[in-house]
């Protein structure tokens, strides 16, 4: 040590401290010839082995009292018996210059057995950059293994020196998720002797890590042991043998779960997980595991393709007495777990989307199953009204679930997750012959009863009287009225019913869904131009139509029709595209906008291209979504009215012989032929089919009449035979309404607020009295259009610090019943020691944005020998 950080540190202790009085001892005689050249002003040099202990006493004790003095001495200080200077020496500062008191002091070290561990560590600390960044994490306090933990942290490059996170950092960076290979620092680590305190402290951790422990080892512990503890039978006797200790457990439980809960080191954990699973043979040890059994494990994500494909073995097996609820409970537990997490990426070895497809898919089919409990009075019904009604308040969700389960299976598969394969054989027998076929023999009942002879409804108003009945009432309101109508092609009843949820979930929109009865044959001219304004509505001689004697089949036709009413039409795509300034500009000349979307019939009436109908619509649902916004939002739009030409029928399996409606050939008169239906003149009755005319049907002038098959069959399969329309299918006649307006009433407004659903903690005075406790926690409103369903991250806490894992849970339930509400949550205490006068918290955190929900004060109180 250079004369210059002598003379600096002695300085420190006489200047900044204040000391009178130093002594320094030298036993190694390092310093010695260094005496003479030190220069400390005021400050007088002594030296012990050259001046009598009494006399320096009567010299500093009563001659001196004021004076500065270091006094050295050529050796280690005596021992208290023989110490003349005792007394001084308890009122005074010592000072050591080797290598190892220096570090001790530089560090705020207190104890001084540490001098010989800091020399044994004299590598490590050589290098400058190294003692900075250690002494940002040493307290005065530590003691040798805290001083190796965080000379640990330092080599490993973690801004924590918890165990956990060391450990972690070192499990992180095995490389390639090779069980057999070492990280690359654990050679440091063996280089500055630091691997035998890393088993000192796993041991003190987790219990014996055995006579040659290594990494492998102690992780394949740790994750069968974290598999255990969330494991409700019985662990397999070929696993039992690999868990640890229940301190040892409950600490591995708190670990792996900051691991998973690592965004940066999470990865690493799912590449490690698997290889320790293959390295364990877990798949067969789990052979005889129930869903219940493995609920709760996290672990691996085999456990998670076990509980998938037992959950569709149940939803197969119980498929007359399902219950949903039950299904439901199963899977948002495990779309809450963190193999299928929405907030982490999804990866190779965590295929988080198609889980969450797969689980969804599975709870759609489970309610879709549960419809048919909702039929036990049969599929009969009174009149035509009654089955339309049927059909708008619950029928409807037989297509929609069945659109939902196909869209979630195609997602599934995409990432060739094929374990919903028998599963969807079920589903679309279910719903083809399940539904399908029943709705059309009950509503055929009402159609050969005479129904299309006058094709009208109470309560049900037509197609054809649109614009009279919807938006000239509006216009009439004041000059200043302006409104806005999106026909969307073949947007069915089922999928308005979603985008009104979907619009009603945001603030100051107020949607409404009601129901027209379509025109007939439910083809795109005749209901695009029933919607329009008009006087007469007819066919000429060659079968085309005409508004008011005009032609009104382009969107310049239809604008020139518009002009009455002081109207343009335009399409989506090029309104969208509009700026809000041309946007705004472009609506000023007009107080009626018809705006014309063409997304499901572009792509499902396509033979190339219709089996993504699906993803047609989802993609429909939000581009309306988004147009209905830019109304609103950048056009001052406070009148909105989305509707359609028609409906339409799908189904994924294609259609086969006995599908189609058999007629030898056209009849004569004929003028057009489609899949679903025919027009023409002079049509004959035919048993095979229901035949009308558009003059009763759509109010259409021309005497044009036509044939629709009976049911869901089709004429042809020409130019694709999946999906279809035209028929008189309730999928297809039923055409919605939906009312949209801009609520500016800020006290009305208020009822427009969208907010999280509420959580609390059942019960009161929490106390913990074992390791492992469960909270149950319950939602307090059901999850609506505007009461949205809330993720939790849910931990006991103390301060920030987390002293269990942390777990997720989804608040979700829409049931009115409030049993199905609650939800339970198994929290893991770390492996330590507690005071039971402290007070911890429970702590509910929302997962996505962090803001603490609630908290709430918990006593730990646990006998440690019976719970550790």
């Amino acid at each position: 040590m250079s004369i210059e950080r002598i003379e600096t540190a002695l300085r420190s202790l006489f200047i900044n401290e204040g000391q009178r009085i130093v002594f320094w001892h030298d036993p190694e005689r390092e310093f010695e010839d260094a005496l003479p050249a030190l220069n400390l002003d005021d400050v007088t040099l002594l030296r012990l082995d050259q001046e009598p202990a009494l006399a320096v006493k009567v010299r500093l004790g009563l001659e001196d009292l004021t004076g500065r003095y270091l006094l050295y001495a050529p050796s280690e200080p005596p021992d208290p018996d023989d110490d003349w200077l005792l007394d001084m020496r308890l009122y005074s500062a010592s000072f050591r210059a080797d290598r190892a008191s220096m570090l001790l002091a530089e560090l705020g070290l207190v104890q001084l057995s540490l001098r010989s561990h800091l020399a044994e560590r004299a590598r490590f600390f050589a290098n400058r950059e190294r003692l900075e960044r250690v002494k940002k994490l040493v307290g005065p306090d530590d003691d040798a293994l805290d001083l190796d933990r965080k000379l640990m942290a330092v080599v490993l490059k973690s801004e924590q020196a918890e165990f956990f996170s060391l450990l972690i950092a070192l499990f992180d960076a095995i490389p390639d998720a090779n069980l057999e290979a070492l990280p690359p620092a654990w050679a440091e680590l063996e280089k500055y002797e630091l691997t035998a305190a890393f088993w000192t402290l796993a041991a003190g951790y987790f219990g014996d890590t055995g006579e040659t422990p290594t990494l492998k080892t102690l992780l394949i512990r740790l994750m069968v042991s974290d598999l255990g503890q969330a494991y409700r039978g019985i662990l397999p006797e070929g696993l039992r043998h690999l868990t640890l200790t229940r301190q040892g457990t409950a600490n591995a439980v708190v670990c792996l779960a900051q691991w998973r809960d690592s965004l940066a080191r999470s990865p690493s954990y799912e590449a490690l997980s698997a290889a320790v699973a293959e390295a364990i043979k877990l798949e067969p040890h789990l052979a005889a595991a129930s869903i219940e059994d493995l609920v709760e494990v996290k672990t691996f994500l085999l456990v998670e393709k076990l509980i998938a494909s037992r959950l569709r073995d149940r939803v197969l097996e119980t498929l007359e007495t399902i219950k949903p609820d039950a299904i439901q409970a199963i899977a948002t537990q495990r779309q809450d777990g963190y193999w299928v997490a929405s907030g982490l990426p999804d990866t190779a070895h965590a295929p988080r989307r198609a889980l969450a497809a797969v689980y969804r898919a599975l709870t759609t089919a489970a309610d879709l199953f549960a419809l048919r409990q909702t039929q036990l009075g049969g599929w009969t019904y009174p009149d035509a009204k009654a089955v339309l009604t049927a059909y708008t308040q619950t029928l409807y969700r037989y297509d929609q679930g069945y659109r939902h389960f196909c869209e979630l299976a195609d997602a599934a598969e995409s990432r060739d997750w094929d374990i919903l394969k028998s599963l969807r054989q079920r589903v679309e027998s279910y719903y083809a012959q399940g539904f399908i076929t029943e709705l059309a023999l009950a509503w055929n009942t009402h159609l050969e009863a005479g129904l299309l002879n006058q094709w009208r409804l109470d309560d049900l108003p037509n197609q054809q009287r649109f614009y009279a009945r919807e938006v000239a009432p509006i216009l009439a309101k004041g000059p200043d009225r302006r409104v806005f109508v999106i026909i969307s092609d073949a947007f069915r009843y089922e999928v308005a019913q979603e985008l009104t949820e979907q619009l009603n979930g945001r603030y100051r929109f107020d949607a409404a869904l009601s129901a027209q009865l379509g025109v007939l044959p439910s083809h795109t001219a005749l209901g695009m131009a029933a919607l329009l304004p008009h006087m007469t509505l007819d066919y000429t001689d060659n079968g085309a139509l005409r508004i008011d004697g005009r032609p009104c089949a382009s969107l310049e036709q239809r604008s020139r029709i518009l002009d009455a009413v002081q109207g343009v039409a335009v399409k989506a795509d090029t309104f969208m595209a509009m700026k809000k300034d041309e946007g705004r500009a472009f609506v000023k000349p007009y107080r009626v906008v018809y705006i014309y979307h063409d997304r499901i019939d572009a792509i499902g009436d396509k033979a190339a291209t219709e089996a993504q109908t699906f993803a047609a619509v989802r993609q429909a649902i939000d581009e309306l979504s988004d147009l209905v916004g830019k109304i609103v939002n950048s056009l001052n739009g406070n009148h909105l009215l989305i509707t359609a030409d028609h409906g339409f029928l799908f189904q994924e399996t294609p259609p086969v012989e006995t599908d189609r409606q058999r007629l030898a050939d056209q009849p004569p008169g004929t003028l057009t032929a489609k899949k679903r239906y025919l027009l023409g003149r002079d049509l004959p009755n035919h048993d095979a089919v229901f035949c009308g005319s558009t003059t009763m049907t759509a109010g259409a002038g021309g005497d044009l009449l036509f044939w629709v098959p009976k049911g869901a069959s089709r004429f042809h399969f020409v130019g694709g035979s999946r999906f279809v329309h035209g028929g008189a299918m309730p999928q297809e006649i039923v055409v919605p309404v939906i009312r949209v307006q801009h609520v500016k009433d800020t006290s009305k407004a208020v009822k427009t607020r969208v907010r999280s659903v509420g959580v609390s903690v059942l019960g009161n005075n929490f106390k913990v009295t074992t390791n492992r406790h469960r909270f149950q926690l319950i939602q307090t409103e059901p999850v609506g259009e505007r009461v949205k369903p809330v993720t939790l991250r849910i931990g006991i806490y103390a301060g920030e610090e987390p002293v269990t894992n942390v777990e997720t849970l989804t608040f979700d339930s829409r049931s009115p019943d409030m049993n199905q509400w609650k939800k339970t949550v198994s929290l893991t205490l770390e492996g330590r020691r507690f005071d039971r006068r402290q007070l911890y918290q429970l702590i509910l955190r929302e997962a996505e944005t962090g803001v603490e929900e609630a908290r709430f004060d918990v006593t730990i109180d646990l006998a440690f020998s019976n719970d550790f």
